[in-house]
């Protein structure tokens, strides 16, 4: 009889045991891109941002950067993760991947996109969900993002004046005063 009961504790334990070895390995989804090159991943999250699915793009770079973290498609993925970000409306992080870049890479021919781009991704702040069908006046609205997306087009300004993007970056400075100048005159 004890024979009888040592068998059925010992099947029950070994039961357990593969059903928990079972759970563990069946939720493990297969990475497609492993074994990828750097360049077919940049490929790759490149036709995720000509569909617009940014943030697969966003995905895509990450993973890129994660592991080819030296190359030149590694520099370059950080750039368009930020660009990424700006297009998907997520200022914060684009400004944060725009930092980013310029600390890390303050020697890289682009890093004058770098800072325009950290001045679009403030510029274009948006009034809010409201905003668009609202009349309100921009002078009334917290000048912190003109504030910062006017110093980065000023850092462009005075770092790299002959970037193609300094006249785009002194025109919208000429905006961003005007709209400064407008806050202090109703604050």
């Amino acid at each position: 009889m004890r024979s009888v009961a040592v068998v059925r504790y010992f099947a029950a334990v070994v039961s357990v045991v593969f059903l928990l070895a079972g759970c563990a390995g069946g939720g493990k989804e297969k990475d497609e891109t492993a074994g990828w090159s750097a360049e077919k991943m940049y490929t790759e999250a490149g036709s995720h941002m000509s569909e617009g699915q940014w943030d697969a793009a966003i995905k895509m770079f990450e993973k890129l950067e994660a592991r080819y973290p030296y190359g030149r498609y590694a520099q370059q993925a950080q750039l368009e993760q930020a660009y990424s970000y700006f297009k998907q409306g997520e200022a914060e992080s684009a400004v944060a991947a725009c930092d980013r870049f310029m600390k890390l890479h303050p020697n890289h021919p682009s890093v004058d996109y770098a800072y325009y781009l950290k001045g679009l991704a403030n510029f274009n702040e948006d009034l809010g969900i409201f905003g668009n069908w609202t009349d309100q006046d921009q002078s009334e609205r917290d000048p912190k993002a003109a504030r910062a997306s006017f110093d980065a087009f000023k850092d462009l300004v005075a770092k790299f004046p002959n970037s193609k993007y300094t006249p785009d970056a002194m025109d919208r400075m000429l905006y961003l005063t005007n709209f400064l100048a407008a806050h202090d005159v109703y604050v």
